[in-house]
């Protein structure tokens, strides 16, 4: 049986830092591509980062690029998401997701996904 299970977040302030994790069970971690998406409400899934299998190449969208940094540690079949200086708007529900394919941004191409987490950014 397949998991991801997000846990971090949390509701902080503006400017602060926040770093997600996902912890996957049941297929080997390391086959696939990792990747972290959030929804904020009323709001479409949208990508925010995703890292190839070996952890070694990363891509961003642009809302994020700078502040937020995607990582992976395969020993542990984990998957990390530190957010710095956050920002009102990256208020969502923050999942993590694990798929075949490196580079894509659709939602559809992800084949397991997690929970959620809630990251909340407020004064």
């Amino acid at each position: 049986q397949v998991q991801l299970v997000e846990s971090g977040g949390g509701l902080v302030q503006p400017g602060r830092s926040l770093r997600l994790s996902c912890a996957v069970s049941g297929l080997d971690f390391g086959a696939y591509v990792a990747a972290w998406f959030r929804q904020a409400p009323g709001k479409e899934r949208e990508f925010v980062a995703t890292v190839n299998w070996i952890g070694f190449v990363t891509a961003y969208s642009d809302s994020v690029k700078g502040r937020f940094t995607i990582s992976r540690d395969n020993g542990e079949n984990s998957l990390y998401l530190q957010m710095n200086y956050l920002k009102p708007e990256d208020t969502a529900v923050y999942y993590c997701a694990v798929g075949s394919v490196y580079g894509t941004r659709r939602v559809q191409d992800y084949n397991y996904w997690g929970q959620g987490t809630q990251v909340t950014v407020s004064s």
